[in-house]
C-alpha cells in the first residue's frame, strides 16, 4: 500500500498491494484513496438503485383505463425487476475481483442505458401488451446487481474498524437512489401531469453518463481482491452465513419491497378515499419518497451503532420495532376494513406513520446486518490454524465479500415476497392489505427469535460482540467448516 499514491500519479488505476489494516499506510494516503473510491461507488450505485426502482415510479403514470393493468398486475410488474436484480447480485459479487472494481463499475453503469431507453420508448406506447411491460421491467433488474459489486468492492478498501460506517454509507447512498427517482417523478407529475413519464427516463440518461465517466476517471482496481464463486461456496459452509442472509430478508427485503410498493398502496388508498386517478397519483407521489429516503439515511446510523454496540443487539431491537410498526398497520387495516365508507384521514395518517417507521427501522437493520457479516468472519478467521495475521485478514475479507453479495441476493428476494403478498392480499375477498400486514408481523417475530438465539443470548454459539474489534468479543466458537 506504500506505492498507492505513486501508482495514482502514473494513472494506472490499478493498485497491486492493498492492506487497509496497515494503519501507517492508511494514514499516509490510503484513506484518501479509499474515500475517493467510496464516493464514486456511491454515485454509481445510487443511479443503479434508481433504475432498479424506476417501475415503482412508472406505475404512478399508468392509470388502469389507459394501460389496462390493474393493481394486482402493477404489484407483479414491480416485483419482476426486484427478482432479476436479486439474482444478478450473485454474479455481480464476484465481478469486481474478476474484472476490477473500477472496470466493472464503469461497465455496470453503462449497462443501465439499456433499461432506461427501453422504458422511455415503452411508456410512449401505452397500447403495448402486458408481456412487453414485463420484459422491459425485467431489464431494469440490472440496476439491482450494482449493489453487490459496489459493496464487495468497498468492503475490500476499508479496515475492519471502519467497515460498519463505510458499508453503511455506501449502501445508504445507493439506497437513496430509490427516493430520488420518486422525487423526480413527483416533480414531473406536479408540473406537467401524469402523462409524460419519458421525462423521468431522460433525466436518468444524463445521470448514467455522469456515473460512468466519474468511475472511469477516479476509481481504482485492486489486484489482490479474491472474492469469487469458490469463496462464496466456502462462506456458505458456515450456518451463520445462511442465518444472516435470512435476517437480511427482514431488513433489506422490507426496505426494497416497501419502496417499490408504498406508492401503489398510497394510490389505492387515495382512490378509496374519493380522489380521481390524477389526484391519487400526485398525492401518492408527494408522500411515497419519504419512506425510502428515511430508510436510506438511517442505514449508515445502523452501521455506526453496530460498530459501537454490536450488530446482533441492534438487529434484534430493530426487528422488535418493526414488529410493533407492523402491528400498527394491522390495527389500522382492521379498522379500515370494518368501516363502510371511504378511507378516513385518520386511518391514512396511521398507515403513513406505520410505513415510515418500517422504513426507518429497516434502514437501521440493513446497516447492522451488514456490519455483522465481516464481524462474523473476523471471529472465524481467528480460529484458522497456520495463518499469519495478514492471511487471516485476507481470509475474512474474501468470505465476507462473497457473502455480502449472496445475502444481498437473498434479501432482495424478500422484496419480491412483499409485493407478491400484497398482490394476493388485494386480490382476496377483502380487497385490502390487512392480510399482508399480518404476514409481515409474523415474519418479524420469527426474525426476533432467530437473532436472539444465534447472536444475542449469553450462550449463543457465535456472538457479534459489543464493538468492532475482536478484543471486545467473547472467544469464538470452534470453526466447523
Amino acid at each position: 500500500m506504500d506505492s498507492v499514491l505513486a501508482q495514482r500519479r502514473k494513472r494506472s488505476h490499478s493498485i497491486t498491494h492493498w492492506d487497509p489494516e496497515d494503519v501507517e499506510a492508511w494514514e499516509a494516503g490510503g484513506k484518501d484513496v479509499a474515500k475517493r473510491n467510496l464516493i464514486w461507488s456511491v454515485v454509481a450505485e445510487h443511479v443503479g438503485f434508481s433504475i432498479w426502482s424506476i417501475w415503482s415510479v412508472m406505475v404512478l403514470f399508468m392509470p388502469t383505463d389507459v394501460y389496462g393493468i390493474d393493481a394486482g398486475g402493477k404489484f407483479f410488474l414491480v416485483a419482476v425487476p426486484t427478482l432479476v436484480g436479486s439474482l444478478l447480485r450473485i454474479p455481480y459479487t464476484v465481478a469486481t475481483a474478476r474484472f476490477g472494481g473500477r472496470n466493472w463499475t464503469v461497465f455496470s453503469a453503462i449497462a443501465l442505458l439499456v433499461p432506461t431507453i427501453l422504458t422511455l420508448v415503452l411508456m410512449l406506447n401505452p397500447g403495448a401488451s402486458y408481456a412487453t411491460f414485463l420484459v422491459v421491467a425485467a431489464f431494469a433488474g440490472v440496476g439491482g446487481g450494482n449493489f453487490a459489486s459496489s459493496m464487495t468492492n468497498i468492503n475490500a478498501f476499508y479496515p475492519q474498524r471502519l467497515k460498519g460506517w463505510a458499508l453503511g454509507l455506501n449502501a445508504g447512498g445507493g439506497n437513496i437512489g430509490v427516493p430520488v427517482i420518486q422525487i423526480v417523478g413527483l416533480l414531473v407529475i406536479a408540473t406537467v401531469g401524469n402523462t409524460d413519464p419519458w421525462i423521468v427516463c431522460a433525466v436518468y440518461l444524463v445521470a448514467i453518463a455522469v456515473a460512468a465517466v466519474g468511475a472511469a476517471l477516479f476509481m481504482d482496481n485492486l489486484e489482490n481482491q479474491t472474492a469469487d464463486l469458490s469463496a462464496m461456496g466456502k462462506a456458505l459452509r458456515f450456518r451463520e452465513s445462511w442465518i444472516l442472509s435470512f435476517l437480511y430478508i427482514g431488513t433489506f427485503g422490507s426496505f426494497i419491497g416497501f419502496s417499490f410498493a408504498f406508492g401503489q398502496v398510497l394510490q389505492i388508498n387515495f382512490l378509496a378515499s374519493g380522489s380521481t386517478a390524477a389526484q391519487a397519483s400526485l398525492q401518492a407521489a408527494q408522500i411515497a419518497f419519504l419512506g425510502p429516503l428515511l430508510g436510506s439515511i438511517s442505514r449508515p446510523l445502523g452501521g455506526k451503532l453496530a460498530d459501537r454496540i454490536g450488530g446482533g443487539a441492534i438487529t434484534m431491537y430493530t426487528f422488535v420495532g418493526m414488529a410493533l410498526a407492523a402491528g400498527v398497520l394491522v390495527a389500522a387495516g382492521t379498522v379500515d376494513d370494518s368501516s363502510t365508507g371511504a378511507t378516513t384521514g385518520l386511518v391514512m395518517t396511521v398507515f403513513v406513520l406505520g410505513f415510515i417507521a418500517l422504513f426507518l427501522l429497516s434502514g437501521i437493520g440493513n446497516g447492522s446486518v451488514y456490519k455483522m457479516i465481516p464481524a462474523v468472519f473476523e471471529v472465524k478467521a481467528a480460529n484458522q490454524p497456520g495463518l499469519t495475521p495478514a492471511e487471516r485478514g485476507q481470509w475474512a475479507r474474501s468470505r465476507s465479500g462473497a457473502l455480502i453479495g449472496f445475502a444481498g441476493a437473498i434479501g432482495g428476494l424478500g422484496g419480491v415476497g412483499i409485493n407478491m403478498v400484497l398482490r394476493a392480499s388485494y386480490n382476496s375477498a377483502a380487497h385490502s392489505a390487512t392480510m399482508a400486514f399480518w404476514v409481515f408481523l409474523a415474519f418479524y417475530l420469527v426474525c426476533i427469535a432467530v437473532t436472539w438465539f444465534v447472536f444475542v443470548r449469553p450462550s449463543a454459539s457465535l456472538r457479534t460482540g459489543t464493538g468492532d474489534s475482536g478484543a471486545n468479543r467473547p472467544d469464538p466458537a470452534p470453526v466447523t467448516a
